[in-house]
């Protein structure tokens, strides 16, 4: 039998527990009875989570804290007053104190759950504070439902409250900020403490989300502003393209155009992470709803319709900018390439015009060669003529030879001589010529 493998004796791959323990990040913490929750969201830059951990630090000076669960981008200390979860995300940070509430406790209208935190150490939280919400857990024991909503009346608020969990709780707000906070008012009629625990966990995650959604909306109206102008401009741009009649024209309306898709490229780098964020997180928001598993009480809207009408438009407004967006920077392309093919047909006209150009100058240059080939053989022959005359006169003494006839006679001879060799040195160059092509 062969000896037992462990899988200790394996190499295990590098992320394998990090990647597991993913799955287990970020539990609910169970809630028993009565709680208050206060849920704060920083949005702060990637440099500033080094002085975030360095903040954590201090929270328990003056404070006998237990870490009870702690990473990277997770943290739960409880101490004898309250219970802080850290976490950290991509672009933000949250704090969520938790405090119990004994069975009847009235709060003032601005008690929150981290009152017995020092407020140099909120004041040291970097970034810039997004969201602020409360979270008040009753038992319907405490609180009836019909109070609540006859409470609601007067106000003149819109509230929006529904059954979840199948009925074991009822859950109210209004989005409305007061004191700094949004509030959620949850009626726990038989849920467990863990099931509490998800619910409260499942709000302030949909107040968070929802916030950091609506990010995208100035975005979308400020691009929306220049998109208008940068639309009119590449139709402007496109009329002169129909009215150019030189290539001085086409060449001034193509450096707009690529101007105009500078600006456009610049818009859609500065844009996309936001709008791929707010879409992210607006697809969170309708989860967690989904989550809570709603049912209609009489005469209030859900949270998932009160999202459908206040949300959904903001959401839908950010993702029309963005299509208009890509698709301006698209058209923009193709009337910049459509230009380019222009000006690129008039430059190989152009060229075709210049080699027609040396083309013909080849030619006036070739009849001039020939016309200098001629004159040669003409030269060549006087001055042969002229070397055969001076050997005649030099010889006429011993032959009795006419000098001028033996001129005469040579200069045909020369001449032949001279054009059979010009016409036989020509050929054997256009045969090299050719040889090389």
């Amino acid at each position: 039998m062969h000896p037992r493998l462990t899988l200790a004796e394996l190499a295990e791959h590098p992320l394998r527990q990090r990647l597991n323990n993913e799955f287990h990040a970020r539990p609910p913490t169970p809630l028993a009875g009565s709680a208050l929750v206060s849920h704060l969201v920083f949005k702060h830059s990637a440099t500033k989570i080094p002085a975030a951990r360095e903040n954590l630090s201090k929270l328990c000076q003056g404070h006998v804290c237990n870490s009870i669960e702690s990473s990277e981008s997770h943290l739960v200390i409880e101490t004898g007053a309250f219970r802080m979860r850290w976490e950290l995300h991509t672009e933000f940070s949250s704090y969520t104190f938790f405090r119990d509430l004994a069975v009847g406790e009235t709060l003032p209208a601005d008690a929150t759950a981290f009152d017995a935190v020092h407020p140099e150490w909120l004041a040291g939280i970097p970034g810039k504070l997004m969201v602020a919400t409360q979270v008040e857990l009753r038992s319907t024991s405490e609180i009836s439902p019909e109070s609540v909503l006859a409470g609601f009346a007067p106000t003149g608020r819109t509230m929006v409250g529904a059954l979840i969990g199948d009925g074991s709780a009822q859950i109210f707000t209004d989005f409305r900020i007061d004191n700094g906070f949004s509030r959620f008012l949850v009626l726990n009629r038989d849920m467990t403490e863990r099931q509490a625990g998800r619910t409260v966990q499942r709000l302030v995650e949909i107040e968070s989300y929802r916030m950091m959604a609506m990010l995208g909306l100035p975005v979308a109206k400020e691009v929306g502003n220049w998109l208008y102008s940068g639309e009119t401009q590449l139709a402007e741009l496109m009329e002169r393209i129909g009215q150019a009649r030189s290539p001085e024209d086409e060449r001034s309306v193509l450096a707009a155009l690529s101007g105009l898709a500078a600006e456009v490229e610049n818009s859609v780098a500065r844009t996309t992470f936001r709008f791929g964020a707010s879409r992210a997180y607006h697809g969170l928001v309708m989860q967690r709803i989904e989550e809570l598993r709603e049912s209609r009480l009489p005469g209030l809207p859900t949270l998932q319709e009160f999202m459908q009408r206040r949300l959904q438009p903001a959401m839908h407004t950010c993702e029309a900018i963005s299509r208009r967006q890509e698709e301006l920077s698209g058209r923009v392309a193709r009337n910049s390439q459509l230009l380019r093919t222009r000006v690129d047909i008039e430059l190989e006209r152009q060229n075709q015009e210049l080699l027609g150009q040396m083309n013909s100058r080849a030619k006036l240059q070739l009849r001039l060669q020939e016309t200098v080939e001629g004159l040669s053989v003409v030269v060549l022959t006087y001055y042969g003529s002229q070397l055969v005359q001076y050997l005649a006169k030099g010889t006429k003494e011993l032959h009795h030879v006419n000098p001028d006839i033996v001129t005469a006679i040579s200069i045909p001879v020369i001449a032949g001589i001279v054009a059979w060799g010009t016409r036989r040195m020509r050929k054997k160059l256009a045969a090299e010529e050719a040889g090389t092509h």
